[in-house]
């Protein structure tokens, strides 16, 4: 186990000096889900804890950074967002020799079908309803007066983040697949002109990043601002839609496939239009915010996949299932570009 090679005395003794009220560590436990950057609950006589830190070994460049993580949700505190509370970030000197930052652990539920088979038709409803809500928030926010104006670069996002992703996929890749090839031409070609709209973007805004309360809707944290920057606010929006189209009985649990209505849960069209309601966006190119989703998900994936064959991936067997998805993931945006879905 990563977390057996902690010095707990120096981890104790720097947790104690850097987060307000701390005493009495007890135990580190690294939780056994997510693909980003390592994170351990933390058992002390003051409470619970959760400990975000980098993966070991070397890394994409731009990646897992936790102190940009660490920053936004101490912005978003102050934004009507929900975020877990951040207490400490420390330096890569640290007592376990990597960056990490201390928050509150957030109770409630977590759910990994996006089908809600735990719940009943209304509260699939309100969920769906919740998460459009939150979406909508934190689309909301104004960057320059949350202190967020340098969080990311200006100019066009789109442009920027398929250069990130173009560069880091091909750094990545295992394997010739034609579709990301083609993909790729196919986006710079279509990339809309500049539309001047910016906001603070999540980068992986979906159901199991969100803490519910334990009876009802509401979201009690947004978690995993790993990809977090400022962009064009219809990313996220397209990203999060994805799970409409992707096949249930696959690996991502998608919704495509299933009766929605029956379910309780919108279709694609009425949550892109309450989003739009809600936050005042308008929502153009839909294709190509589609399509760019796709990719930029098979990229990180990829990346994923790289990292597990580097022995470096947070869980390395379901690393290698996402690398398979790839070509999937590709073929459905080609679909997208061509009109068939």
């Amino acid at each position: 186990m990563e977390d057996q090679a902690f010095d707990m005395d120096a981890l104790a003794d720097e947790l104690c000096q850097l987060v307000p009220g701390f005493s009495g560590l007890h135990a580190i436990e690294k939780f056994n889900t997510g693909q980003s950057n390592p994170t351990y609950r933390v058992e002390a006589d003051s409470g619970r804890y959760v400990l975000r830190t980098k993966p070991r070994g070397p890394l994409l460049k731009s990646a897992h950074q936790v102190d940009r993580e660490y920053r936004v949700m101490k912005a978003l505190a102050e934004n009507n967002v929900p975020v877990p509370k951040v207490y400490a970030l420390t330096g890569e000197n640290s007592a376990i020799g990597r960056m990490y930052f201390v928050m509150e652990l957030v109770e409630g539920r977590i759910f990994w079908d996006p089908a809600l088979p735990e719940v009943s038709k209304d509260e699939r409803a309100a969920i769906y309803d919740g998460m459009n809500d939150v979406l909508a928030r934190l689309h909301s926010v104004d960057p320059d007066a949350a202190g967020l104006a340098d969080f990311g670069r200006s100019g066009n996002y789109f442009a920027r983040q398929i250069r990130r992703w173009s560069e880091q996929y091909l750094a990545s890749k295992t394997s010739e697949l034609p579709e990301m090839d083609s993909l790729m031409d196919w986006l710079w070609e279509n990339l809309p002109d500049n539309d001047g709209v910016v906001s603070v973007v999540h980068g992986d805004f979906r159901l199991d990043n969100m803490i519910f309360s334990a009876h009802g809707e509401r979201v009690l944290a947004l978690i995993d601002w790993e990809l977090s920057t400022l962009g064009h606010p219809l990313a996220d929006l397209s990203y999060q839609c994805m799970q409409w189209r992707l096949p249930h009985s696959s690996g991502f649990r998608g919704l495509g496939g299933l009766a929605r209505a029956d379910l309780g849960i919108p279709s694609e069209e009425e949550y892109v239009a309450r989003y739009s309601e809600r936050s005042g966006i308008a929502v153009d190119n839909w294709a190509f915010c589609l399509a760019f989703s796709f990719f930029r998900l098979a990229s990180i994936l990829q990346g994923v996949c790289k990292r597990s064959l580097d022995g470096n991936a947070s869980n390395p067997e379901r690393a290698q299932e996402f690398g398979k998805a790839v070509p999937l993931l590709a073929k459905m945006a080609n679909d997208v570009m061509s009109g068939k879905a």
